[in-house]
């Protein structure tokens, strides 16, 4: 199956099976079948078949998937076994955050060069990563052949550091800031909503303490 015909749902839910997959694997299980995925993550079993189905990998009637096959074929599928070199632009608390976090490399994506316009950040190494001068960035990046831009900057000078990454030839963005950034349609973008999500997050909390509020208050007799 092409990529671009795979929806957008199942691309997002493979991590989560990925993840449930290898602690299954961690405590020595060998065998799981769909029914016990949906079943675990929340996911009707016939739509974990057909996520699965997409990766190509193939389970047996009344036996199930090998969790080890499974691993290996949402790995491939992902392009998670091809390391991809990433420049992230935006050095400060969330970039820092973001250099720190060892799991992009197994799930890619490697950051190898970091870039930010404050003289107090340039020269210093972050998680053994350099931070540089935006002025190295065009010629890095071309030399490198650096296929994703990772964006930590503020809202106000997003789109102009955007479109400095793909006139550089960057193919694929990952957005923090935000801003819907105005870019060509061959350029990749993938937007991280914090604010959207940690507005859910509020809201949903507002409510349930409401609820359990209304529910602790006896009524007036």
């Amino acid at each position: 199956m092409r990529a671009e015909s795979v929806p957008e749902p199942t691309l997002r839910r493979l991590p989560s099976y990925y993840h449930y997959l290898v602690r299954l694997r961690e405590k020595g299980q060998e065998m799981i079948s769909a029914a016990q995925i949906g079943e675990d993550l929340g996911v009707h079993h016939t739509q974990v078949r057909k996520d699965l189905a997409v990766t190509g990998s193939q389970g047996k009637p009344k036996v199930g998937h090998r969790v080890e096959d499974l691993i290996v074929s949402i790995e491939n599928f992902l392009n998670w076994n091809n390391v991809t070199d990433a420049f992230l632009v935006g050095a400060g608390h969330l970039g820092t955050a973001l250099l720190g976090y060892a799991g992009f490399e197994r799930a890619g994506v490697k950051i190898v060069a970091a870039f930010d316009a404050s003289a107090k950040m340039v020269g210093k190494k972050i998680q053994g990563v350099s931070v540089l001068p935006m002025e190295k960035f065009p010629d890095l990046a071309r030399r490198m052949h650096i296929g994703i831009g990772i964006l930590t900057v503020p809202a106000e000078v997003a789109q102009e550091v955007a479109e400095m990454m793909v006139g550089c030839g960057v193919q694929a963005i990952w957005n923090f800031a935000p801003i819907v950034l105005d870019l060509p349609d061959e350029v990749i973008v993938e937007n991280v909503a914090l604010y959207s999500s940690i507005g859910v997050l509020s809201r949903k909390l507002s409510v349930h303490r409401k609820s359990l509020l209304a529910t602790a208050t006896p009524p007036n007799s």
